[in-house]
């Protein structure tokens, strides 16, 4: 069945082989050839007709398909031909065995190894590829197009410059932007295309330059830029910009005119802009509290918390309040501080206890890459900083005394912990309740509060524990200081100030390598510690450890390069390593930012000094004379200069200066007398001379100068009279025994002139006491650190060493020879009197200085 519906599509196509054959040979059509090689089938028509491509294979050897059917002539029907091959299925390929019926070869597959191109394409593939087609010209449409688009580009890369504050460059390419465009719009002009000028993209170049101009500080072109934007009506809501024009006035202290543009862009601004509303509103309450306006600003901040409170507004408030001083509103401000809502919290607050994390271990883990959270935590922890700044700021003053002050401000946040239990507030200020009892000398009340932390957890112990350590330490109670500090890091031993105070213990006790240790540990925790850094130096150059001490103080000079502490270490540490050219270069740059500082010009000068730089020396003592008038080393030094240079009249100023600092030094009135005497004044010099022995009768070199003046001045019966007393005094001063205990030449002073009586540092010493330090601060050498936490370093003097030492006076050799007769020995003693002038020089009585 199936055969005959399909021949019969076959024999449909033949033209009248169906009548010819009869009914009785069905298939008297087929051919009776031999069994050739099929080929390609042919295309419908041609002579045979067109074939079937749905025709089974040809017949085979044996059975149905060998039945050979009989001749016929021109009209019996015959298998379709091809167009190629001849009629029917002798088509054949150039040879080979006939085509089967089953075969796949009509879709274009083959079994000689031909590529697959039923399109007939292999010439093109094969070949060399078609030449580019050249792109035509762009209409001036396009072009301006492609032109618009590099604008933009532009306007996108200065964006991003100034993003990451390379401001330079985006001004540049800001500027690029706006030439294009302005060329943009000049080309549309004259191509006929004005109506096709982008308004959005010329607002876009311009705010963006004029952006630019404001971060480059370039306020003029910036503001000139802004006028042509707000001033074009083309431009909706262009009058916003009124706000920026008003930040920049506000940097240029132009307050009144950053006024005026916040107004006029607030007037702007629809009531349904809120939010945008009361930000303007609080720039011109800002405006208004930098013109002292502070009336005004509390209209426009209350305006605000009455509208949309935040914390940063009503902190601003209250700073008003507390400027006007009044107490009764910061009281009630403070409370309604107390219920602003926290950024991001919701009415459950369920899922923002996110302070509660600082005691949970998996809170990395929890918030790892959640960037929300991160920010809300951010928000939370600055709203906590605001009120706290303000209860610390407002308790001392609520009250009349300030503990009933603290003591408000310290309920109030505890029952503010009871809708918050992380914020800890109290506990902080409880703390600061603590510190004040400090500030006002009542340490046993300090004491006791910061003991009651101890019994808190271990956060607010650990910071008692280190501010009850330093309270210890400046108390010199080191047995409890170090208690306490060490309880402090045993609490935290990643708390790099608890390590700080440890090591200054063990540095007042003079175990500097153990602080050195300390030190080193509070810098392993926290690198930028700026006074554990500062200690480090110091402790390494106790240990004479000069080269790393400078690294350390220059390390450090990077961090705080405006402190005059570290350069001044610096420096020191130079001229103590004896390099005298970098030493005043150091004290060069510490002069700039210390300009009358006394003991520092003094520093220089004796370097000068020891450089032989006479003239630069005399000044920076001149200089450090006229700052600080009472400094005896500079005086000495000042007064020894002119009397090496011969002027005694000045010298004599400077002597006298000394002599009322020190009334009970003898050697300054000495000096004085002895001056008188080097001019000539002789008269004078007698009668200081006079008064010096009624006053400090067993004074050597006041009598010796007594008998070589009267004998001078002819007055022989003086000079005999002081010369037996000379005598008698030598002789007690060397037979002890025989005239009771031994005194000084110095007078009741004590004041010596021997050599065993110099100090360590070869300083000539009075009243038995050492000499007094600058500016009454102790020198380097003491043990007292200038930095510890909580201490704070007010002058530059108290880090300078000892001056240098001062030659001592001469001992003069006398001769002990007894005379029978009482006239010779006058006579021998004036005649060696006469010789010793020149020996009992006044330089040999100054101290040289350094």
């Amino acid at each position: 069945m199936s055969g005959n519906q399909f021949y019969s599509f076959a024999g449909m196509n033949s033209a009248g082989g169906a009548k010819e054959g009869g009914d009785d040979d069905l298939y008297g059509g087929f051919s009776a050839a031999p069994q050739q090689t099929f080929g390609t089938i042919g295309t419908l028509g041609g002579a045979g007709g067109g074939a079937n491509p749905l025709q089974p294979p040809p017949p085979s050897q044996g059975g149905f398909w060998n039945q050979q059917p009989p001749s016929t002539q021109a009209g019996i029907w015959r298998p379709p031909g091809s167009a190629a091959g001849g009629a029917g299925f002798n088509t054949q390929s150039g040879g080979g065995d006939n085509r089967p019926m089953t075969s796949n070869r009509a879709t274009g597959y083959s079994s000689h190894g031909h590529q697959f191109d039923p399109l007939k394409q292999g010439s093109k593939l094969n070949g060399p590829p078609p030449p580019l087609q050249k792109k035509s010209e762009n209409s001036p449409e396009e072009q301006c197009l492609e032109m618009e688009r590099q604008v933009n580009i532009l306007i996108e890369e200065s964006a991003q410059l100034s993003l990451q504050k390379d401001y330079p460059l985006a001004l540049e390419k800001a500027k690029e932007a706006s030439k294009k465009e302005r060329y943009l719009c000049r080309q549309r002009e004259q191509l006929g295309l004005g109506d096709q000028i982008n308004i959005d993209l010329t607002y876009s170049v311009h705010f963006n330059l004029a952006v630019q101009y404001h971060h480059n500080a370039l306020y003029t072109e910036a503001l000139n830029t802004y006028s042509l934007i707000v001033r074009n009506k083309q431009y909706a809501m262009s009058g916003r910009l009124r706000v920026n024009m008003g930040n920049i006035y506000m940097e240029q202290g132009k307050h009144t005119l950053a006024i005026k543009m916040y107004r006029m862009a607030l007037d702007q601004i629809p009531n349904t802009a809120k939010d945008l509303r009361f930000k303007i509103m609080r720039n011109i309450g800002n405006a208004f509290v930098k013109t002292g306006g502070y009336q005004e600003a509390i209209n426009s901040y209350e305006g605000i918390m009455e509208g949309s409170p935040d914390i940063i507004t009503g902190f601003n408030l209250l700073l008003c309040y507390y400027a006007l001083g009044d107490r009764e509103k910061l009281k009630r401000h403070f409370t309604k501080l107390l219920n602003i809502r926290k950024y991001g919290a919701s009415d459950d607050d369920d899922d923002l206890m996110l302070d509660e994390f600082d005691d949970n271990e998996n809170k990395d883990a929890l918030l790892l890459d959640d960037g929300l959270k991160a920010e809300i935590r951010d928000k939370r922890k600055q709203h906590m900083n605001y009120l706290l700044t303000a209860a610390r700021l407002i308790a001392p003053m609520i009250e009349k005394d300030w503990q009933a002050g603290f003591d408000y401000i310290i309920e109030q946040l505890r029952h503010y912990e009871l809708k918050d239990s992380s914020s800890r507030l109290a506990a902080e200020m409880e703390m600061c309740k603590a510190l004040n009892f400090m500030k006002h000398k009542k340490y046993t009340k300090a004491i006791d509060a910061l003991k009651a932390f101890e019994r808190k957890d271990r956060q607010l112990k650990a910071k008692a524990a280190t501010n009850l350590g330093y309270l210890f330490f400046l108390e010199g109670d080191t047995e409890n200081g170090e208690k306490y500090s060490n309880l402090a890091v045993e609490a935290d031993k990643y708390n790099a100030k608890a390590l700080t105070n440890r090591g200054n213990f063990f540095y007042i006790k003079g175990e500097f390598d153990r602080a050195k240790e300390f030190y080193m540990e509070s810098l392993a925790v926290e690198a930028d510690c700026i006074e554990a850094l500062y200690n480090l130096g110091l402790a390494t150059k106790q240990l004479q450890q000069y080269e790393e001490s400078l690294r350390v103080f220059k390390k450090l000079q990077t961090m705080i390069p405006d402190s005059v502490e570290v350069i001044y270490q610096i420096a020191n540490l130079y001229d103590l390593m004896c390099d005298n050219h970098r030493a005043c270069e150091w004290f060069h740059r510490l002069i700039t930012r210390v300009p009358t500082d006394p003991n520092v010009l003094a520093r220089l000068g004796s370097i000068y000094s020891k450089e032989d730089d006479e003239p630069q020396a005399f000044h920076y003592h001149l200089e450090a004379y006229r700052y600080f008038p009472v400094n005896m080393d500079v005086i000495s030094w000042l007064g020894a200069y002119f009397v090496k240079n011969e002027v005694y009249e000045k010298a004599m100023q400077f002597f006298e200066r000394a002599s009322q600092i020190q009334p009970n030094e003898v050697k300054w009135q000495l000096m004085v007398a002895s001056c008188h005497r080097r001019i000539g004044a002789y008269p004078q010099a007698k009668r200081l001379y006079e008064d010096i022995h009624k006053k400090y009768t067993d004074n050597v070199e006041c009598l010796r100068y007594l008998v070589h003046i009267c004998n001078d001045s002819g007055m022989k019966d003086e000079a005999v009279e002081f010369h037996r007393k000379l005598k008698k005094l030598e002789a007690r001063l060397e037979n002890p025994d025989g005239f009771g205990l031994p005194q000084s030449r110095g007078g009741p002073a004590g004041y010596s002139v021997d050599d065993d009586d110099d100090d360590a540092t070869g300083r000539i010493r009075g009243s038995g006491s050492s000499p007094p330090s600058r500016s009454g601060t102790p020198p380097p050498g003491d043990k007292k650190l200038p930095y510890s936490f909580s201490d704070n370093q007010d002058s530059v003097a108290a880090h300078q060493p000892p001056a240098a030492s001062a030659p001592t006076v001469k001992k003069e050799s006398t001769s002990a020879a007894r005379h029978a007769k009482r006239e010779q020995e006058l006579e021998n003693e004036m005649k060696k009197m006469e010789g010793e002038d020149d020996d009992l020089d006044v330089d040999e009585m100054l101290p040289m200085g350094t």
